[in-house]
């Protein structure tokens, strides 16, 4: 039985200072996951022996039995998912009927906030959860996950990146479920080749001729990554998993953080160039006004339904700094299953977990909610190769790069990248602001 309710955990932050190694989990030797956890305190961790002594139990009980015990189990997941999630969980009660007396209920919980929801009281939290990949450090590091009991099969069943997204400290701690979470180029056909959308300066100038626009957000740091990703300058977490390094303001090198500047400065002088959120971009695509952006997967269908047959998506194009021409970045990411380590019904929590993630109910997922596999096989399906927004981010996806930042890196950015959509209009010394926002990037 499926039961579908909305969430009633509101969820305090929990804090913690946690070092982190961040690398892939391949088959190298694996650090000390004991080092890794040891944040976790003691009075946790007595608790969670005294969880897990009494799942044993109940594991023990279930053996001894004739009769089915009750697996009572949350989900957590995002609104939009509710119809296809019923799908999977009635599929999986009908998978293992007559192991178990299954009592599993869906809960709405938003997976960008699903960290400190969880954290706020993880005896209390969803069994199995969906994440997004930058919350997974601090998860593992407060003792909500354990490692992947069938990590070694797991990673050969998913895609490279998204298995790194499940690792932290060299061990996986989460089931891939999506490797879709980036951006790239929509285009309307109408107005554009596909040569033409290699270049931002034959785009620009396009749609300035026909008195459109190119929209991309300079208000969120996410999508201004793709500025500064591909030319030599650097910024991204350090070890303690905490605070970040960042060299956007080098004075040197073959691209200094001065030509970046002055690269989005002269993209934000152009007729053709309009600074807009997600949420403005699909507006100008309904009345017509934009007939190319920079967003994602989520809005495939919605785009499509406009555009129809003109619908094209491409990985980002190049844009001139420097005198060079420079491929755009982006950051990229994938949505995670876990489950708690407190779980009473551990088991039955990964076997649903790994039920989920299968191959099957992941070309499900695309059939319904459009978003990629991170499944191997389901990611090569005629399907999911024949969507152009896929194609567009698995081309794009070799210019990405993991989203591995700490909290201090979005708001000095989005402040720096705004300024320059506004073309500047204290005409202040751009060195002087590349400081100013590396300095409050990197504060402790």
């Amino acid at each position: 039985m499926v039961r579908v309710t909305n969430s009633i955990f509101s969820g305090l932050i929990l804090s913690a200072s946690i070092g982190l190694l961040l690398t892939g989990c391949g088959a190298d030797k694996q650090p000390d996951t004991h080092a890794f956890l040891s944040d976790v305190t003691a009075q946790d961790s007595d608790q969670k022996d005294s969880v897990k002594e009494s799942s044993d139990k109940e594991d023990s009980d279930k053996e001894n039995s004739g009769k089915n015990k009750k697996v009572t189990l949350t989900v957590w997941g995002a609104q939009e998912d509710t119809q296809l999630m019923e799908q999977i969980i009635n599929s999986f009660e009908k998978e293992y009927s007559g192991q178990a007396d299954f009592d599993i209920t869906y809960e709405v919980q938003g997976e960008t906030h699903c960290k400190d929801v969880l954290l706020g009281g993880l005896e209390e939290g969803a069994d199995v959860f969906t994440f997004a990949d930058d919350q997974l450090n601090a998860l593992a590091a407060a003792g909500a996950l354990e490692p992947v009991e069938n990590a070694d099969s797991i990673k050969t069943q998913h895609l490279e990146k998204a298995v790194e997204a499940a690792c932290a400290g060299g061990t996986m701690y989460a089931y891939p479920l999506t490797a879709d979470n980036g951006y790239f180029l929509y285009y309307n056909k109408d107005y554009f080749t596909q040569e033409d959308v290699k270049s931002l300066d034959r785009i620009l100038e396009i749609a300035a001729e026909h008195k459109k626009f190119f929209m991309m957000d300079w208000s969120s740091a996410w999508y201004v990554y793709a500025f500064f990703g591909n030319t030599g300058l650097k910024a991204g977490l350090n070890d303690d998993g905490i605070t970040n390094y960042c060299t956007w303001n080098a004075k040197d090198g073959e691209i200094r953080g001065v030509d970046v500047a002055r690269a989005m400065l002269d993209i934000s002088a152009s007729s053709g160039f309009a600074n807009g959120t997600d949420e403005m971009f699909m507006e100008g695509v309904k009345d017509q006004t934009v007939i190319a952006g920079v967003s994602g997967v989520w809005n495939a269908v919605a785009v499509g339904q406009e555009w129809g047959d003109s619908m094209g998506a491409a990985k980002l194009p190049e844009y001139t700094c420097a005198g060079k021409k420079i491929q755009m970045a982006s950051f990229s990411g994938c949505k995670l299953i876990g489950v708690n380590a407190y779980s009473k019904y551990h088991d039955w929590a990964q076997k649903l977990a790994e039920w989920i993630i299968s191959e099957e109910n992941q070309k499900l997922r695309f059939e319904m909610r459009g978003q990629g596999p991170s499944d191997i096989k389901a990611s090569a399906s005629l399907e999911v190769q024949e969507s152009p927004a896929i194609a567009a981010l698995i081309e794009q996806s070799a210019y990405s790069h993991l989203q591995r930042v700490g909290g201090k890196f979005w708001d000095p950015v989005t402040e720096f990248a705004t300024n320059m959509a506004l073309g500047n209009p204290s005409g202040e010394d751009l060195q002087k602001q590349l400081d100013k926002m590396a300095e409050e990037v990197m504060a402790r």
